[in-house]
């Protein structure tokens, strides 16, 4: 029988009207919505809604990406991340850096008598100014952001904002610089103080945060910050040289050096923006942030959240040794340290360089080489490294009775007795490897005297000490001038 005479059969009896229906139902079948929209079965046994943490069950939230990276942990190619940090370190103390380095462009060009044509006394403690004026925003803006550390706010926020506002006043610092300002000298004065402690307030956010996102990190990134903050005073001591050396005047030579701070703040904005990019922060993040949540899990029903004091009590040692280091090295350096003259007329370094480069230059490059030198042999470990922190007090008597001339000058009474250009100078190298050396150990031991979902908070804490330690040894410097002007000694 052919295939159309049975279709005609069934269509024409019993049979054909209930192909016909049938089939129609199976059209209409096809056609409804609700079966078009039904999705596979899932199975999900009820032990495990009842036995594990929602971010284990069935991988929930877990992409490909995330499990790869949990199974082949990824490594910083290239110490990119490295490098990053590093260039955040210089960042952080570029501020800073670049205002007490350009003394000569303020002391002896834009507040000088020659310039100005009238002697004022705002020349005579310019950087003992600059370094109150810069601390005391620093110090309060550091510790308002470790104690609002854990309330939701965004490290994005801190990190972008504070570095927006350090570019706009460097624009304006620029600007002065283009600027006369020969007849209101007084006005400049404060407007630049104005600027320097503005300059901080932003600075104390950033470079405590800087110091936070490092110690998420393995060990060494930490002292990337470090490191770098030291590379800092380097490179302006350098820059600095370089611009006097190239430019015709005072007034160009400080254009050129403030532009190239704006410059590097620059970069610092756009590398933050390339972190979160790679693929070895994500997964130091993620782990940080796993460990988050089982201390948050942990501490359900307890009142405390932010143990801050148990934090303070373990990193004490770490936190005295941060806050000493940078309390002697800013006793000396810069008030003091810049103002010692050279003895010898016959020395190889020009008077005029004599400064830039035994005081500036030598301190910042071997602070830079003692950060390094904490990263390759981390001596002493941190049960004993109070001892030579401590014993570094003993440079600041020692610079005091070098040929130290605190301004107006000749007005020193009590007597020099080390009159030695080269034993000043081999001191210069020793009290700024000693710095980097040491500071660098402090910084780094510091978010390990914790458990590793409190490094964060430890590395905050380190922040503040050495911000704390650098205001201390800045308050410290209006000493010195004192003594050696009223102290008279007959040997």
């Amino acid at each position: 029988m052919s295939r159309e005479e049975t279709l005609r059969r069934l269509q024409g009896g019993e049979d054909g009207r209930r192909f016909s229906e049938d089939h129609a139902a199976a059209a209409a079948l096809n056609e409804s919505p609700v079966v078009q929209r039904q999705q596979p079965v899932k199975l999900t046994p009820s032990w495990e809604d009842s036995n594990l943490p929602d971010e284990e069950l069935n991988f929930r939230g877990v992409t490909m990406e995330v499990a790869e990276m949990e199974i082949n942990p990824p490594k910083d190619r290239y110490n990119l991340v490295y490098w990053i940090f590093l260039l955040h370190g210089i960042g952080t103390l570029m501020p800073w850096n670049m205002f007490i380095t350009a003394k000569e462009y303020f002391v002896d060009y834009k507040l000088s008598e020659e310039y100005t044509g009238e002697k004022t006394a705002l020349a005579s403690n310019f950087l003992a100014y600059v370094g109150l004026t810069a601390q005391i925003p620093n110090v309060i803006f550091n510790w308002a952001n470790i104690l609002w550390e854990g309330k939701g706010q965004n490290l994005t926020t801190r990190v972008v904002y504070s570095l927006v506002f350090e570019v706009f006043i460097f624009i304006l610092t620029v600007v002065l610089a283009m600027v006369n300002t020969s007849t209101w000298p007084e006005a400049f004065f404060f407007v630049t103080m104005g600027s320097v402690a503005a300059l901080n307030m932003a600075n104390g956010i950033y470079q405590n945060t800087v110091y936070g996102m490092a110690a998420k990190l393995p060990f060494k990134y930490t002292g990337a910050v470090v490191l770098g903050s030291n590379i800092s005073g380097t490179f302006t001591s350098i820059v600095s040289i370089v611009s006097l050396l190239i430019a015709p005047d005072a007034r160009t030579s400080a254009i050129y050096y403030f532009i190239t701070a704006l410059f590097i703040l620059l970069v610092c904005f756009d590398t933050y923006f390339a972190l979160p990019l790679n693929r070895f922060y994500r997964y130091h993040e993620m782990v940080n942030e796993k460990e988050q949540q089982a201390l948050r899990r942990a501490q359900i029903g307890q009142t405390s959240s932010a143990p801050l004091w148990p934090i303070f009590k373990k990193c004490m040692p770490q936190l005295f040794n941060i806050f000493f280091v940078f309390f002697v090295t800013l006793a000396i350096f810069p008030a003091v340290h810049a103002d010692i003259k050279q003895s010898s007329p016959d020395f190889f370094i020009s008077e005029k360089f004599f400064t830039e480069i035994t005081c500036f230059l030598t301190f910042n490059m071997f602070a830079m080489i003692g950060s390094m030198t904490a990263s390759w042999f981390p001596w002493p470990g941190p049960k004993y490294l109070v001892v030579p922190v401590v014993l570094r007090v003993f440079f600041i008597p020692f610079f005091m009775v070098c040929n130290y001339q605190p301004l107006p000058i000749n007005s020193r009474l009590f007597p020099v007795f080390i009159n030695n250009d080269w034993a000043y100078w081999i001191a210069s190298m020793l009290l700024g490897w000693t710095s980097g050396h040491f500071s660098a150990l402090g910084m780094m031991y510091c978010p390990r005297m914790v458990e590793p979902q409190h490094a964060v908070r430890a590395g905050m804490l380190g922040a503040g000490f050495l911000i704390t330690g650098i205001f201390c040894g800045i308050l410290f410097t209006m000493l010195p001038p004192i003594f050696v002007k009223s102290i008279s000694w007959t040997v």
